[in-house]
């Protein structure tokens, strides 16, 4: 009654009408926000998946382009082709070992990339290039011809080049023996496992705060990067450390190139792996691939 009187009836009223229409807009803009922060997340994942798409697509040209003939001839190929690993590779190495070519007839060598040996390209002869097309690789070849092939070798010697009366293949080049650890390092996730042999000893990993390759939301690119660039500095700090601490003979380093590469830690071999997922699985998916070896039959 007494509002009434006042005149305060009508300001509350007002005051309703204003704080409905207020919570109203404020409804739509947090709806067009959302709407706008989909559109940008739907953006940079669509980005995203074009870049994933074009790196697909570079590795692919970059296997075509090592497929073909170094000197353009593409009329070359392989006898055969085939990924070894367990008891297959384990068969393949000893019929490699069972060769006696006599004094000076069996040719081994390792060539760490496309410019070889005088002796390999004598060997070999005109199918050297295909020897060209599979380095880094072991190429093998007696002077008769019978044997020539090439393998893809997980953790290489020094390049050389030597004849003898059989081929030269060790074990710890090509399969897990020994006292050795393997680590995999990607964008967030680390693992090692302390291996004797086959039989791992030990298992240590973890994953780290690191975000994706995109900003998310309202954070801009240069920023977002830049966060996204100290996390990884970060994660490769834990990394070195636990890495470290391992107590092996030989170190094996596999994972996301990238990174591999930036670890500073001193590594017999280390090689890029697609193993992902969780630290255990992930390292188990790592060690199959990484004793994995391709043969190329010339």
């Amino acid at each position: 009654m007494l509002d009434e009187l006042l005149g305060r009836a009508a300001l509350k009223d007002r005051i309703d009408e204003l704080e409905d229409e207020k919570r109203r807009l404020r409804e739509q803009y947090e709806a067009e926000e959302r709407r706008r922060s989909e559109a940008a997340s739907a953006r940079q994942d669509a980005e995203e998946r074009v870049n994933r798409l074009e790196d697909k697509i570079a590795q692919l040209e970059g296997a075509v382009a090592r497929e073909r003939d170094r000197d353009g001839d593409a009329s070359l190929s392989y006898r055969r082709v085939e990924t070894v690993r367990g008891e297959r590779l384990d068969a393949v190495l000893a019929r490699l070992r069972s060769v006696n070519a006599g004094e000076e007839g069996a040719l081994t060598a390792y060539v760490d990339d496309d410019d070889l040996p005088d002796a390999v390209a004598e060997a070999f002869g005109d199918r050297a290039a295909l020897v060209q097309r599979a380095a880094p690789c072991l190429a093998v070849v007696d002077d008769a011809g019978l044997v020539s092939a090439t393998l893809d070798v997980p953790a290489p010697p020094e390049a050389f080049c030597e004849w003898g009366d059989e081929f030269r293949v060790d074990d710890e080049w090509v399969r897990p023996t020994g006292s050795f650890a393997l680590a995999l390092v990607r964008a967030g996730v680390f693992a090692v496992g302390e291996y004797d042999g086959h039989d791992r000893r030990s298992f240590h990993g973890f994953r780290s705060d690191v975000k994706g390759d995109h900003s998310k939301g309202g954070f801009s690119q240069g920023r977002f990067e830049r966060r996204r660039d100290a996390q990884i500095d970060e994660h490769l700090a834990d990394c070195e450390a636990a890495i470290r601490d391992v107590d092996a003979d030989r170190l094996y380093v596999v994972g996301d190139a990238r990174l591999v590469d930036a670890l500073d830690v001193d590594a017999t071999a280390t090689a890029a792996v697609d193993a992902s997922g969780d630290p255990k699985p992930a390292l188990d998916d790592a060690y199959y691939e990484f004793f994995t070896t391709t043969l190329r039959v010339i």
